[in-house]
């Protein structure tokens, strides 16, 4: 199974061509790094659904698909890179990676589990250096949204993280007030979204939609206080968030582009 996986990330990598990455804007940019930073926590999500067998074959397709996303990903920001500031930030990402990567291409068990824990969040914060910079470096009202919106992404995967490796009852004590601050910004930062001025009817009725998903996912996670964990209805609910956030970054992507701004 992980040698597919890493046979498939080799093809994918083989075929990517110069053309689809070279040419990328900033808000495109905001996009794709704030893209690494949910690919980071998605890894370890799947690398858990695997160990934990939670729904494990498809959790090996999005490992398969997360990891040459990344790649692919961190080529068109290399070649977007704008200063050395962000170029800088871009080469400690790189590095991490590389040893992230190594580390989850390998059969997953309970001790491995927690270095991978450990290192999907030191990729996440430099990630999050790395949107920060780049949205920095735009300086538009757009670029924020679009981070924000993006976020949630990350959000949903770190939420779906935390809670496989607390059913899973892994040995790390800061996993619950981890998992309960994740929890706590998605909330707030739909609230923030919701309240945008800049939001078009369509994406009023997205976000309301979404919340709607999300206080249904917010009862699943009710059930983990008295031990009762259900991994795998948490894992769906967690992919329609995901996919939902997924769609509404689209969406204020596309904002930029509507009025006529520098993407």
């Amino acid at each position: 199974m992980l040698k597919r996986t890493l046979c498939n990330l080799l093809l994918g990598l083989a075929l990517l061509s110069p053309s689809g990455w070279a040419a990328i804007g900033a808000t495109e940019a905001v996009n794709l790094s704030g893209m690494q930073r949910m690919l980071s926590q998605r890894i370890a999500k799947n690398y858990l659904m695997i160990g934990a067998e939670v729904r494990p074959e498809q959790a090996n397709q999005q490992l398969d698909e997360s990891l040459a996303q990344f790649e692919s990903n961190l080529l068109a920001l290399e070649a977007h890179a704008s200063s050395p500031s962000i170029g800088q930030q871009l080469q400690r990402v790189a590095l991490l990676w590389q040893d992230y990567r190594s580390l989850v291409l390998q059969r997953p068990n309970r001790e491995s589990a927690l270095v991978v824990l450990s290192l999907s969040d030191q990729l996440l914060a430099e990630c999050e250096q790395l949107v920060l910079r780049i949205e920095q470096s735009s300086g538009s009202r757009s670029a924020q949204l679009v981070n924000r919106s993006g976020r949630q992404r990350m959000l949903s995967q770190r939420i779906a993280k935390l809670y496989l490796a607390l059913s899973w009852k892994l040995p790390q004590q800061d996993l619950h007030p981890q998992f309960e601050q994740a929890v706590s910004e998605f909330s707030q930062a739909l609230e923030q979204l919701r309240a945008a001025p800049e939001n078009s009817p369509a994406i009023d009725q997205a976000l309301a939609k979404t919340s709607a998903q999300w206080a249904f996912s917010q009862s699943g996670f009710r059930l983990s206080s008295d031990a009762r964990y259900v991994p795998t209805l948490i894992s769906v609910t967690c992919e329609t968030l995901f996919k939902q956030m997924d769609s509404l970054t689209q969406a204020y992507a596309g904002l930029a582009e509507n009025a006529g701004l520098p993407l």
